[in-house]
């Protein structure tokens, strides 16, 4: 029996992971853990097999590629870009108006938020530190809503991704990421002009054996460029930690969010 024949796009597409793959010095177990799925499904897309489109989303995050180049890449799957097993409902296709349960909002109404963000918050397992990273926040217009995509992690293999819920005459917006059933959602303040979104973060941390619930102050600032000291696990003397924590001092002393015992 002859293999299936693989269209000449999806074998391009597979060659730019495999040749990713070898640049990065990663092996396929390596890849399907930073991308948070199973080996097998490494095996399904590297074998030209359909898989979900949040799949190849996780995969050009990690490997550093154009998600939607290499989307335009897979020639005639009808199949790979199926609503996601993870997200009820469906948007409207060929619109920028995302989904009803993400807010029905539109392009044209969000668009300024599209950018980079130093984003703050305190570390979860030590006492006077801060974490800065990067956020980057984009359009997707094969599934029409914000996307957030976090960067510059000094904890890389937990950095987040996911999309912005934003409901309707809200002053609150959402940023939730769901894989595998685990939910992270932060909840901040709508974009002010000062470019600040500011509010709370519930997840869960790894504090020596143990993995609990934890909820902190977080901000995010729109910057266009960053410094070379922005990111990391920012200690108390450190240049930045003063003015990082401040920063979320003001979370909850100008009622942005309350942390209640």
């Amino acid at each position: 029996m002859s293999a299936p024949h693989t269209p000449k796009g999806r074998a391009e597409a597979i060659s730019r992971i495999r040749t990713a793959l070898i640049e990065k010095k990663m092996t396929q177990a390596e890849l399907a853990d930073a991308a948070d799925c199973h080996e097998k499904t490494i095996q399904n897309l590297l074998g030209a097999r359909s898989v979900r489109d949040q799949t190849l989303f996780d995969v050009c995050m990690v490997l550093d590629l154009p998600f939607e180049d290499l989307k335009a890449d897979w020639t005639g799957s009808a199949t790979l870009y199926d609503v996601p097993t993870d997200a009820p409902g469906q948007p409207a296709p060929g619109t920028d108006i995302a989904p009803e349960y993400m807010g029905a909002y539109t392009r044209a109404g969000v668009d300024q938020m599209i950018g980079q963000y130093l984003t703050v918050r305190p570390a979860f397992a030590v006492d006077e530190m801060v974490v800065a990273y990067r956020t980057d926040i984009d359009w997707d217009p094969s599934w029409p809503s914000l996307t957030f995509q976090e960067k510059d992690r000094p904890d890389a293999a937990y950095a987040h991704r996911g999309r912005l819920h934003i409901p309707a005459s809200s002053m609150f917006l959402h940023f939730v990421s769901l894989t595998k059933g685990a939910m992270r959602m932060i909840v901040v303040s709508q974009l002010d002009q000062l470019g600040q979104m500011r509010g709370i973060i519930t997840t869960i941390s790894r504090h020596g054996p143990l993995i609990r619930p934890v909820s902190a102050p977080v901000i995010y600032l729109a910057q266009e460029h960053f410094a070379d000291d922005s990111f990391g696990q920012i200690t108390k003397g450190a240049p930045n930690y003063d003015r990082y924590r401040a920063m979320l001092d003001g979370v909850t002393a100008e009622g942005f969010a309350r942390l209640v015992e």
